[in-house]
């Protein structure tokens, strides 16, 4: 078989010595032709102090010297070349995951005649894996990596909304048209639901569905943006990127003390909006800032929210595990990639070498991560930190020892020391870090890649906050993988509209709520979502990637819950202060070895609170908030899950605070008004935020009748309602109970066009 594979090689090039005169001339050209194969196919094996085969291909002194099985390249001579052998075989590129991926014959053929002319190769010519894009993996030239520029606004005139002006190009490219208008019942219920997470009032609707001022819907998006209940909706999906939870997880799960505090310094921060940039440098590094205050120290929370093991298996080695938790959430959170897949070795799709990873962790090293030494679920006591009642991070010593980068990361493995130094993979900010100031108590790491991240300069940062904002404002984002940035992910919908939304940011000192203002403002956002063409559109973009019509969004699991407080008449809206623990069946609890003694719910009032303030135990999440897919606090979560399972109709149906709040409505309803119509009118408006028409007030008065009949004759309710007493003797309360169950359950309840 080896004597046939040599003849093949020795045949071409027998027949390309043997070709026309102009065959030199033809001869492929190294950077355009036979550089980006070998970038492609070899080099990202065969680089770097450990290559493959201790083959090295990545410089021609490497390729001509060898490997273990030779020399690879023989210039002038493909026969006896072991590269065109291999390839030729097709032994290489190896198999991916079993199947082969033979190297196209035109490639072959180039590489040959490559060969066959001298294998011609600069020799000032390095060849980087990461230098450039290929079909295969992403380089330093990708997409996300490449400087923010402003890009100019579609139209060639100022645009009343540039990110209509944007959007709008590119549906008329695609030869459609946007949705008309949603009415402004539907829009202002739409917007409470965005800024603040709770329902708009009947009141509130009617007030302004009758203003016909010019300005009243922008006066109605700032009145919202000044809200202190905006801060609380955009805290929560904060919480969501930075695994925010209040216990360590693992068998013992101790709860985490005062991380509530970082809870409402994220609320503080958007209700003030605190400048981003500087919101990045308080979470990383607030207590190395020249004006640290309590607050920039209960900031660095952000570091102390992660699982914790007190008694792992080998605590050495989970101090590594431990690291690899806070390069996820800073990288995942801030710049939208998976630096941690750098652990064991250099990121097999971005350009991410294994000691990009091994940069950024030394800036938490040695933070407080030494299982075997710490009593304080693996931080500073408060008195370390030199504040009192505090959950946050500080540096254990300004003089660390060094950081190695880990053979397959691992730690009996180690390999060359890394300083704590910007990563490569942002090459616009290859500059180095500050050296500590002169009788520093900590490394300064921290704050040196904070600052490098809250770089204006730094490509990924406002263009992943802006895409964050995009998400939850339309439902996906303009990148669609929002925690992935990388070559993995989706590439941008509208790239043009990303970057001068991202610039736009900057230039606006990177606050969030004129970001707001701007996308809420817009056409784009205040479309409908039913559109008379979507039979048609549907066809060629059911994704809505051209933003067509807004998309129709169920309630998350926490505004589905504070809604049903809201319309009840119960909701507690005081902000801040420790989270209270809400009632649990025993059912859900049977499965904890203390079963009943492991959680004890606070009281009612207090259960009344908006659901952000809900104490968040890794091992016992609500079960009503899970159904409604509840994220997971293990990890960042960028965007939720959203499904549509037949467990959630159950909850709704059978889960004891859903009757709890129909009970509380049915009070509510049966208070409002003497008479029978009037407490039709009165539920409607209290849940649905609308009167009912003729046709539901017969409908209504008709099931009423019949329930109250039925109950009167002792039938009992199909569950126990929250005033057992009073179901007992007033079969005319069980009916309305009823009723305002079928309207808790409602689709226009539970979804915002």
């Amino acid at each position: 078989m080896r004597r046939l594979v040599w003849g093949i090689a020795a045949i071409a090039c027998g027949w390309m010595a043997s070709s026309n005169a102009g065959a030199a001339e033809a001869s492929p050209e190294f950077k355009r032709q036979v550089a980006p194969i070998l970038l492609r196919r070899c080099v990202e094996c065969h680089h770097g102090p450990r290559p493959a085969g201790h083959l090295d291909l990545s410089r021609r002194a490497g390729a001509l010297t060898g490997g273990d099985n030779g020399p690879a390249l023989v210039p002038g001579q493909p026969a006896d070349s072991a590269m065109i052998h291999r390839v030729t075989a097709g032994e290489m590129p190896p198999p991916l995951k079993g199947v082969p991926q033979p190297l196209p014959a035109a490639e072959i053929e180039i590489l040959t005649r490559w060969l066959a002319d001298g294998a011609k190769w600069p020799d000032e010519r390095i060849l980087d894996p990461y230098e450039a894009t290929t079909e295969v993996r992403g380089g330093r030239d990708f997409w996300s990596l490449q400087p923010v520029k402003r890009p100019v606004v579609p139209g060639g005139k100022p645009a009343a909304n540039p990110v209509d002006a944007f959007v709008e190009a590119k549906r008329q490219a695609a030869g459609m048209m946007s949705a008309p208008m949603a009415d402004k019942r539907t829009l202002i219920r739409r917007l409470y639901n965005d800024v603040i997470g709770l329902p708009p009032s009947f009141d509130e609707i009617e007030a302004f569905v009758r203003d016909e001022s010019s300005d009243a819907w922008p006066k109605l998006v700032d009145r919202l943006l000044d809200s202190p209940h905006y801060g609380e909706r955009w805290a929560r999906h904060w919480l969501d990127i930075v695994r925010f939870a209040e216990t360590s997880g693992y068998e013992r799960d101790q709860t985490k003390t005062y991380a509530w505090k970082y809870r409402d310094y994220v609320v503080s921060a958007f209700n003030a909006d605190l400048p981003y940039n500087r919101f990045i440098v308080e979470q990383l590094a607030g207590d190395e800032v020249p004006d640290r205050t309590e607050k920039t120290v209960i900031a660095t929370g952000f570091l102390r929210l992660g699982t914790w093991n007190d008694e792992p298996n080998d605590p050495e080695d989970y101090e590594y595990d431990r690291l690899e938790d806070l390069v996820h959430a800073t990288s995942s959170a801030f710049l939208g990639l998976t630096v941690k897949c750098a652990r064991c070795h250099d990121h097999k799709f971005d350009p991410i070498p294994q000691t990009d990873y091994y940069r950024v962790a030394a800036a938490f090293w040695p933070g407080p991560l030494k299982a075997r030494d710490r009593k304080w679920l693996g931080g500073p006591t408060p008195e370390e930190l030199g504040l009192e009642d505090v959950l946050g991070w500080t540096d254990l010593t300004p003089m660390p020892p060094p950081l190695h980068a880990l053979k397959n990361g691992e730690r009996h493995h180690p390999l060359q020391v890394v300083d704590a130094e910007p990563a490569s993979f942002v090459p616009v900010l290859d500059k180095s870090f500050n050296l500590p100031t002169a009788g520093a108590k900590t490394t300064q790491r921290r704050l040196n890649l904070a600052n490098w991240i809250a770089d204006s300069q730094n490509p990924l940062t406002a263009r992943v906050l802006v895409n964050r904002l995009w998400l939850h404002h339309f439902g996906q984002g303009l990148v669609r993988s929002v925690d992935n940035f990388g070559f993995t992910g989706d590439r941008p919908t509208h790239p043009e509209l990303l970057d001068w939304l991202a610039a736009e940011f900057i230039q606006r000192g990177w606050k969030l709520k004129p970001m707001h203002r701007l996308i809420l403002t817009s056409q784009t956002w205040r479309q409908a979502s039913l559109h008379p063409q979507a039979a048609v559109y549907n066809q060629t973009d059911a994704g809505n990637k051209l933003w067509w019509r807004s998309e129709r969004r169920r309630f998350d699991a926490e505004s589905l819950r504070d809604a049903m407080l809201t319309v009840s008449g119960e909701i507690d809206l005081r902000l801040g202060g420790p989270s209270f623990k809400p009632t649990i069946s025993a059912d859900a609890l049977e499965g904890l070895s203390r079963k009943a003694a492991a959680w004890e719910a606070s009281s009612a009032e207090e259960q009344r609170r908006r659901s952000l303030y809900t104490f968040t135990q890794r091992s016992l999440l609500p079960p009503l908030m899970t159904t409604f897919d509840l994220s997971d606090t293990t990890l960042p979560c960028g965007q939720r899950d959203v499904t549509t399972v037949a467990p959630q109709a159950l909850a709704l149906l059978n889960n004891e605070f859903s009757h709890g709040r129909a009970a509380a409505l049915a009070r509510r309803t049966m208070a409002a008004s003497p008479e029978r119509f009037g407490r039709i009118t009165a539920a409607w408006r209290f849940a649905l935020d609308r009167n009912p028409v003729t046709d539901e007030q017969v409908a209504v008065d008709e099931y009423l009748t019949r329930q109250q009949a039925r109950f009167a004759l002792g039938r009992p309710p199909a569950a126990t309602t929250a005033d057992p007493n009073q179901a007992a003797v007033d079969p005319e309360f069980l009916a309305w109970e009823t009723l305002c169950q079928v309207l808790l359950n409602s689709n226009e309840f539970l979804y915002v066009d």
